[in-house]
Order: structure tokens, then C-alpha cells, then sequence
């Protein structure tokens, strides 16, 4: 029998870091996925706190077992809660800074630094199929990016591009933008969105200074109906998500929300949806990954 290629070992491995993952929470594990082996993924990842980035913890080993499970992309297209600005702007430097856009949190987190090359030609194909994306020189790789991929790629050898999202666009004209973008799959490219599926830091928060740990209603149910929604690629249910009293309280502002959109939008119905990670960090925080395809 010949012996497995790379390819298949990695996707194995995505198998059983899913089982991993699900076994340590007491959970059954997944059914293995039937991808097409000629498309990269799109990943969307719950980045919660900075912190993951320099911790060893659930979450940052998570991270860690999705880079070494699945396929390696050319470069990675990231799409992050928190360059939310007027317009669709792209990096397109060689050598993106890594911006520590946070305060209040240690020394040691402020030092890390992801030098991951830029990648000018996905840079240029992106604005080309967007039509009105601009560059912008002054952004680089902020930690909705950085904190997730330097765990996923430690080495930070894998080019990336950002984009940015456009906080003046409804959630229909995300969704339709983010669709232009699905062919970049075909060319090697992971599409990396990065938020949270719930994202009300002033309850987090108030729950961490009072030593509350508990999941409120709301966010249980909201994440559970967003888990419901995906594998049916229900998109009409996500587009009008915010718009439910449990979505107003899961995102006082959308734009933890926005990056799950893209990358639901990268996916199709050929796509089996599979949550890698899942749970929740202080009390309200939904850390719940989704991996599109495999």
C-alpha cells in the first residue's frame, strides 16, 4: 500500500486534534470531513484576550493544534475585529509592523513582535478583485491577527495580508464584499477571520472583577444558535443575527462580529463546518473556532 502523502497526514491530524480537543471536554468526537483537496480552508478563530498570545492555556493550544493540522497555505488573508475603519484598506508592506493595539496588560506582552513578511502581490490581487480596496502603509498586523497566528505559525514564516473592515457597510455588503474573495481559496490562500462569536467585554469584564465565572443565557444561547446556523450556511440567520435581543446583548458593537461573516462568506454548501475549538472565557466570551472545508 503506498504511504500517505502529506496532504492526508495533515488532515488525520486535524481529525485528531478535534478529537483531542472534544475528549478533553468531555465530548464525543467530531465525524471526520470529506474537504476537497484542491481548496484551502477558511478558518474563523475566537482571539479573546492579548494574553493568548504569550500563555499556555486552552485557548493558545488550540490555536497551536489548528496550525499543525491543517494544510499550509501560500500566505494567509486576515480579516480582524480590530482594524475597523472608515473604508476597505488592505497591508501590502513586505515587512508588516506588529502593533500592540491593548493597554493595561504586562511588559512582557508589549515585547513580542510576529515578523511575518508581507505578501504585495496578494495584496494587489485582493484590491484587484475588491475594485475599491486601497493600501494602506501605516497598519500592519494588529493582535486580532498576530496573537492567533503566532501560535498557529511560531516561526511566522507564512506571508500575510489584512484587510480591514468598513464599519460603514450593513451586514448584507459585508457579506457580498467577503464572496469576491472565496477564489482566493483556490490559489493557496487561508482566509483567517478573527473576532469572537460573542463579544460584550463590559459584562467579561464585570464578570472577571467579580470573580463570576458563569455563561449568561444569552450568550449560550446565541452561541448555540450561531453553531446551529453554519453548518446549514444559513446565511439569511447570520446576516440577520444582530438584529435578535440575544445578538444585541452578544455585540454591543459588531465589529467582533463582522470577521465570522467573511469568512462564512468564503464557504459554500460544499463545505462541511466543524468547530475546533469551542467554550467560553470569562463567563461571556465565546472562544468558539470554525473551520469551513478542510
Amino acid at each position: 500500500m503506498p504511504a500517505p502523502t502529506r496532504r492526508e497526514l495533515l488532515l488525520s491530524g486535524a481529525a485528531a486534534a478535534g478529537a483531542a480537543w472534544a475528549a478533553c471536554r468531555g465530548e464525543p468526537a467530531p465525524k471526520p470531513m470529506k474537504p476537497d483537496p484542491k481548496r484551502m480552508p477558511v478558518l474563523f478563530v475566537g482571539h479573546g484576550s492579548p494574553m493568548n498570545a504569550i500563555e499556555d492555556n486552552a485557548w493558545s493550544r488550540g490555536f497551536a493544534a489548528l496550525g499543525a493540522s491543517l494544510p499550509r497555505p501560500r500566505a494567509v488573508l486576515a480579516v480582524s475585529a480590530h482594524w475597523y475603519v472608515d473604508g476597505t484598506l488592505l497591508t501590502a508592506n513586505p515587512r508588516p509592523r506588529t502593533i500592540h493595539d491593548f493597554g493595561g496588560f504586562p511588559d512582557e506582552l508589549f515585547a513580542v513582535e510576529y515578523p511575518a513578511p508581507g505578501l504585495p502581490d496578494l495584496a494587489a490581487a485582493v484590491q484587484k478583485l475588491l475594485g475599491s480596496a486601497e493600501v494602506a502603509n501605516d497598519w500592519g498586523l494588529d493582535h486580532g491577527s498576530w496573537s492567533v497566528l503566532r501560535k498557529m505559525y511560531p516561526e511566522a514564516s507564512v506571508p500575510v495580508v489584512q484587510l480591514s473592515i468598513d464599519r460603514r457597510l450593513s451586514a448584507r455588503q459585508h457579506f457580498e464584499l467577503a464572496r469576491s474573495l472565496r477564489d482566493m481559496r483556490d490559489d493557496g490562500v487561508l482566509i483567517l477571520g478573527s473576532g469572537n462569536v460573542t463579544h460584550n467585554l463590559r459584562d467579561a469584564l464585570g464578570r472577571m472583577q467579580g470573580g463570576d465565572p458563569t455563561t449568561p443565557d444569552w450568550a449560550a444561547r446565541f452561541d448555540r444558535m450561531v453553531a446551529a446556523a453554519l453548518p446549514q450556511h444559513d446565511r439569511e440567520r447570520l446576516l440577520g443575527a444582530l438584529d435578535t435581543p440575544d445578538g444585541r446583548l452578544a455585540h454591543p458593537s459588531p465589529d467582533h462580529w463582522w470577521p465570522l461573516l467573511y469568512a462564512a462568506a468564503c464557504a459554500d454548501e460544499r463545505d462541511a463546518v466543524a468547530f475546533p475549538i469551542e467554550g467560553f472565557d470569562l463567563g461571556s466570551l465565546s472562544m468558539r473556532a470554525v473551520l469551513f472545508g478542510g
